[in-house]
């Protein structure tokens, strides 16, 4: 693939430059052409997190000439949809850690910006595995919301997996609308009456999620045999209209039946979706969210929940972050559960599991299932005359989930600078770090955009994302990126939404700084 001009030689007004500015010293010091040349020549399959794997309804939104709003892009589901290639997963586990360094001039000062890039792959290829057998839960939301296309969504994907079930697999399915229903109950995987079954789904009713989920579980349990996998795939709009409608309870259902060991994945579509719930609810069982946004993500979503999702990689995941004197911690992204302060952090991830996306070219039924990054943003400590060396240690600690042995890897992180010292040109130890910058720039101008509409800001969100874009594709002038293809086509559609709603002439309104310089 060939490589990209260096950022700082596209062609910016002040105005965009600001606009560009937003991951500023996340990712902007580690962009350069080096390491670009090195993206494809690492392997190994991504690794994913539990929890949101995709930012659909965002899209959706914009796809349906709509403003999204802040809570509808999550940074672990919109890196899902970006595959960053990691070196080779030599590390003799089924899970590599990787950490990356980058140092350069930020995009707005130019002064000092160092950050770690972390990320896992694992060697196991996907297409080798066998998926083992399941007792599996598939329960659908057939209220009133669900009318019309949702339902004929929702016929066609489970049609899909039809083939995909096997004989030694059971099957439940159960609905819920004003309350749950039973419709089969333990059959295996090849039972003639689930296509009749999906195929005569009909929606109408208030919706009672919390019964329907508990229903679920109770399934589960009850033809638990301790050797199949236990499975509840749960899709839903995500808003409760009967029975226990209250957040907190929902989530702390799918919290209690997790500790009987049984995964919950969470599937949301319709217009009035509601992520927190859904969201939620994955999270804290271990699981997937995803959003319908169309047929195709019908097809690519409930197939690879069956196919893939189904191997764990790793149980009870702690990535911890030790950062040498000469720097201070100041963010931790990419990943849901983490504390820090200025020395250290500790991320704890429950599950992981392989990501089905071999390169950036296989996106042939969508985006999701890339794998992810998470990014530690240091501050490096001038003045104090420290000389070059260690940046930090990253330890990885986790449970195999076949033979319950724990495993550990320790990368350290080091550098040939002086903290805060800055070549011109830039520091890069590893490769997926332009892409990284590009990505967290998209990302960050979604999210700050969609916080300037929400009130009423249209105008500022607008001018930041038409300097966004103007240096998106000047990147990918340099080179084709079919993840970062698709993220222009949705900035272009935010942008017209904004500009039919009322943003007018482009104006060149300077963007608030997103990572003040403290």
């Amino acid at each position: 693939m060939p490589s990209h001009p260096h950022p700082r030689s596209i062609g910016r007004p002040v105005a965009y430059l600001l606009a560009l500015a937003v991951p500023l010293c996340l990712v902007a010091c580690g962009v350069g052409t080096d390491g670009r040349e090195a993206i494809g020549q690492g392997g190994g399959a991504g690794v994913g997190q539990g929890g949101a794997q995709d930012f659909g309804q965002f899209k959706k939104i914009l796809e349906d000439g709509g403003i999204p709003a802040p809570e509808t892009i999550d940074d672990v589901g919109f890196f899902n949809e970006h595959k960053i290639e990691f070196p080779a997963p030599n590390c003799g586990q089924d899970v590599c850690i990787h950490g990356e360094l980058g140092v350069m001039g930020n995009m707005i000062t130019g002064s000092n910006c160092t950050l770690v890039l972390m990320g896992m792959n694992t060697p196991i290829d996907p297409a080798s595995l066998e998926r083992p057998p399941m007792n599996v839960v598939i329960t659908i939301d057939t209220s009133g919301s669900m009318q019309g296309e949702n339902i004929a969504y929702v016929r066609e994907g489970l049609a899909r997996i039809l083939d995909d079930l096997a004989p030694e697999d059971i099957v439940s399915v159960v609905t819920f609308s004003r309350a749950s229903e039973v419709l089969l109950e333990a059959v295996p995987g090849d039972d003639p009456a689930l296509a009749p079954t999906f195929a005569g789904l009909q929606a109408g009713g208030n919706t009672n999620l919390y019964d329907g989920l508990r229903t679920a579980y109770d399934l589960v349990l009850a033809h638990d045999d301790g050797e199949r996998q236990k499975r509840v795939i749960f899709l839903s709009d995500g808003v409760a209209t009967a029975g226990v409608t209250g957040t907190d309870r929902i989530l702390a259902l799918g919290e209690a039946y997790r500790d009987a060991g049984i995964t919950l994945s969470t599937i949301g579509m319709g217009t009035e979706f509601d992520p927190e719930v859904m969201r939620g609810l994955s999270e804290v069982a271990y699981g997937a969210f995803y959003f319908l946004e169309d047929p195709q993500a019908v097809v690519e979503v409930f197939e690879e929940e069956v196919q893939t999702f189904l191997y764990p990689l790793a149980y009870d995941v702690s990535i911890d972050a030790d950062i040498a004197d000469g720097y201070r911690l100041r963010g931790v992204y990419g990943t849901k559960s983490f504390e820090f302060d200025a020395t250290s952090a500790t991320i704890s991830i429950p599950m992981l599991q392989i990501a089905h996306r071999t390169a950036v070219e296989d996106d042939g039924q969508g985006r999701r299932g890339g794998g992810g990054a998470m990014l530690l943003e240091l501050l490096p400590k001038t003045g104090t005359d420290l000389p070059a060396g260690s940046v930090g240690e990253i330890h990885l600690s986790y449970r195999d989930p076949t033979t319950d042995e724990p495993l550990e890897q320790l990368v350290k992180i080091l550098s040939p600078l002086a903290p805060g010292e800055t070549p011109a040109e830039g520091l890069f130890t590893g490769a997926g770090v332009e892409k990284g910058f590009v990505m967290l720039n998209i990302y960050m101008g979604f999210r700050m955009a969609a916080d300037m509409a929400l009130v009423g800001n249209d105008v500022a969100a607008a001018s930041l994302l038409r300097g966004l874009r103007q240096n998106v594709a000047g990147w990918l002038a340099g080179g084709e990126d079919a993840d970062i293809e698709d993220d222009l086509r949705y900035i272009d559609l935010f942008i017209e939404n904004l500009e039919a709603r009322g943003a007018g002439t482009p104006q060149e309104v300077p963007s608030p700084e997103p990572w003040p310089n403290d």
